[in-house]
């Protein structure tokens, strides 16, 4: 037996697996599994040319893939993703249009890969509770371009209050004891006893249970760990159960993993993938969604120069324009009401007005396709991403696009034949 892996571990798994025990084991002397998915209209690159065959636009890469440090994945172009973790957003599948809430949303992967399932329509309110992590989440749904999410920081406790019967689905992706992380963070190990999956079932059962409040009848809800053991999974799901009979399992499939009576465990030695858990259900019924929350509209002057600002940048902005605190926003179509919720990120930041004079923000040069841009070469593309100004033609004024291989970067201002850099200070590499 692999002596790195925690006994008690082995000892839980040993009847689940049965036979299959010392081929689990011996999965773990393999180097983890790596992927990413492709944002649409976007080239992938070269290493990733094998498909995760149970998520959209989705493939494997090398372990030592450099993918993460390149110009195209500071665009957007790309996620990067472990190929399991791409199993319960799968299994969900919202549609264009419908209301979609990822409970537990950091650090973005499930999150991105839900937007791109909804195609700009609908709303995607993406909550994380924990500070610092929140912040990485909303960088992630900037980066790749999504304008219809809801970024918020609060306790499900809190939110179910507030937002009862609101969503069509929802994703619970349940913090966890992280067994199924034990091959890509060997560390992980070292933090892991015997009573960690019984104190993790305990809080996934409070946050399912909260979760289930804001999923409307007729609507489905996953829930998923990366854990293997059943006290955080068969454990958690049939409790619940038990404890809401307006629910029950569905039935689903994922092509390349398998099909299950609406709960499925993703093993390391069946699957080129970690470990993964993923359970779908149904509230029983049906009903009609509550209306959402309207945001406050700007004065007419303000809305002209947010209007003649992206006209002039070759822009179309996909929506109403309305105010969020100091800033301008294109907000999704049905907001829930958002009063004493925390909010980082409401639809596509556009920018704010700076006395008479509009400053663009980051977000709509990646969300928004310019006609107004200035390619640059690879050396050029790097300096910018650090924050450096750029050479320009001595004609070239006003606010731009700064595009490396059709990928649109970041704002720059251009003048004097310059392109100050606009660059996100907090981005800059």
């Amino acid at each position: 037996m692999n002596e790195k892996l925690p006994l008690g571990f082995i000892e839980q798994l040993a009847p689940l697996l049965g036979s299959e025990l010392p081929s689990f084991v011996a999965s773990y002397e393999e180097e983890a599994c790596r992927g990413l998915r492709m944002r649409p209209g976007f080239t992938k690159p070269e290493d990733a040319q094998e498909k995760v065959l149970w998520a959209e636009n989705a493939f494997r890469v090398p372990f030592e893939s450099t993918d993460g440090a390149l110009i195209a994945h500071e665009a957007g172009a790309y996620y990067m993703q472990e190929p399991s973790a791409m199993a319960a957003a799968a299994a969900l599948k919202p549609l264009p249009g419908e209301r979609v809430l990822d409970l537990c949303a950091a650090p973005g992967g499930k999150s991105t890969q839900l937007a791109a399932y909804m195609q700009g329509e609908g709303v995607l309110v993406c909550n994380e509770p924990h500070p610092a992590r929140v912040q990485i989440l909303s960088r992630n749904v900037e980066r790749m371009g999504i304008a219809n999410a809801v970024v918020v920081s609060s306790l499900p406790e809190k939110l179910c209050k507030k937002w009862e019967g609101f969503f069509d689905k929802v994703l619970v992706d349940a913090p966890c004891s992280g067994e199924g992380m034990f091959r890509r963070h060997p560390e992980s190990r070292t933090e892991w006893d015997v009573t960690s999956p019984v104190r993790c079932a305990e809080r996934q059962k409070q946050i399912l249970s909260c979760a289930a409040m804001m999923l409307r009848r007729g609507g489905e809800m996953v829930y998923s760990t990366c854990t293997f053991n059943e006290h955080e999974n068969e454990g958690v799901i049939l409790h619940f159960l038990r404890e809401h009979e307006d629910f029950e399992l569905v039935p689903f499939e994922l092509t390349g993993i398998g099909d299950c009576d609406g709960m499925l465990r993703v093993w390391p030695h069946r699957v080129r993938g970690e470990g993964h858990f993923v359970a779908k259900l149904r509230r029983k019924g049906n009903a009609v969604l509550p209306e959402g929350e309207k945001q406050p509209l700007p004065e007419r002057n303000v809305l002209g120069a947010v209007r003649d600002f992206f006209r002039d940048a070759g822009m179309h902005v996909p929506g109403e324009i309305c105010t969020f605190g100091t800033q301008l926003v294109c907000p999704p179509v049905s907001v829930p009401f958002l009063r004493g919720v925390k909010v980082l990120r409401l639809g596509l930041h556009l920018g704010q007005m700076k006395g008479k004079v509009f400053a663009p923000d980051h977000a709509p040069a990646l969300a928004l396709k310019s006609e107004k841009c200035v390619d640059v070469q690879e050396q050029d593309a790097l300096k910018y991403l650090h924050g450096e100004t750029l050479q320009c033609e001595e004609s070239l004024r006003g606010w731009v696009i700064v595009r490396f291989d059709g990928m649109q970067l970041g704002w720059g201002k251009a003048s004097d034949g310059q392109i100050k850099n606009h660059y996100p200070k907090g981005l800059r590499k």
